[in-house]
């Protein structure tokens, strides 16, 4: 009987150190795991490779950083696209460098501040997020339209940026955009996660967008009111299986965009969140009808 005691207690601090030992190992790597970004250099040389051009950019506004890219003639109409979360600019990657796009846009895609190369690791709200973009919109200024194309989360960043900025954009595309407030779980346990040392163990690019996502519902019942301010053009395109926002986020912004100068809803049917990627020949035949 003392022999099976002794074995079996020899196990248990075994299989202790072993926990102990992977538990510090995932602690220290965690902060590198799925940032969902990619160096400026691998970008550059893949892009080089198509014998495209692309040009890295950091934004200095105070003490924060906007990083993006672009593609491009910069005398021509741009598009300026933003990510979902988590994120980055290359979600958006081949429309950067679609050949038919380069012909007709300057190709803009950011990094969101909190994300990429945007002071990665730092989450903000919607407000906070717009008042750091805005000044992208002075730095490339050409005289000609600008267009925002927003996917997920991306989609309320955009209509953020256009209601702080009234008069800037000639079009908003709104893919799978998360914009009704009565749409968002509450989710209390994501608190839980930022509030306590239970952070250290949430991966790369996932810790950030924990943070945002419990700041989405109090941003969008901000940003509620404000919508109907909006008046330049409005495309929303959307699949009715999005499991991670819901459809019916399609009928609350038909309802809500009732001063803009025209609406085009587009219907995916039985299509998911990713439609940037899985309808991306549609997605490319609107930006070019703009």
């Amino acid at each position: 009987m003392v022999r099976i005691n002794a074995f079996f207690k020899s196990k248990l601090i075994k299989s202790m150190l072993i926990f102990i030992l992977v538990f510090a190992v995932w602690i220290i790597l965690a902060p590198g795991c799925l940032t969902f970004r990619e160096a400026d250099a691998t970008a550059i040389k893949n892009f080089n490779k198509q014998g495209i051009t692309l040009r890295v950019n950091k934004l200095t506004i105070g003490e924060k950083t906007l990083h993006y890219v672009e593609t491009g003639n910069a005398s021509l109409p741009t598009i300026v696209f933003v990510h979902g979360t988590p994120g980055s600019w290359n979600a958006f990657e081949n429309y950067l460098k679609d050949t038919d796009l380069l012909k007709r846009f300057r190709l803009i895609s950011i990094d969101r501040p909190g994300f990429g190369y945007s002071d990665f690791g730092n989450p903000l709200n919607l407000l906070q997020q717009s008042v750091i973009i805005t000044p992208l919109f002075s730095h490339i200024k050409n005289g000609q339209p600008v267009y925002l194309v927003g996917h997920s989360l991306g989609g309320p960043m955009i209509c953020r940026l256009a209601v702080d900025n009234p008069t800037l954009f000639a079009g908003l595309i709104i893919l799978a955009g998360s914009l009704d407030p009565a749409a968002e779980k509450p989710e209390k346990w994501r608190p839980i996660l930022f509030k306590t040392s239970l952070q250290y163990l949430i991966p790369g690019a996932l810790r950030p967008s924990n943070v945002e996502l419990w700041y989405l519902k109090k941003d969008l019942a901000d940003l509620k009111p404000l919508l109907p301010q909006i008046t330049c053009p409005v495309y929303i395109l959307h699949g009715t299986k999005d499991m991670l926002v819901p459809f019916s986020n399609v009928a609350y912004m038909n309802k809500m965009f009732t001063h803009v100068a025209n609406k085009e809803t587009i219907v995916f049917d039985n299509e998911n969140h990713f439609i940037p990627w899985t309808r991306f020949k549609e997605i490319k035949g609107l930006l070019l009808r703009l």
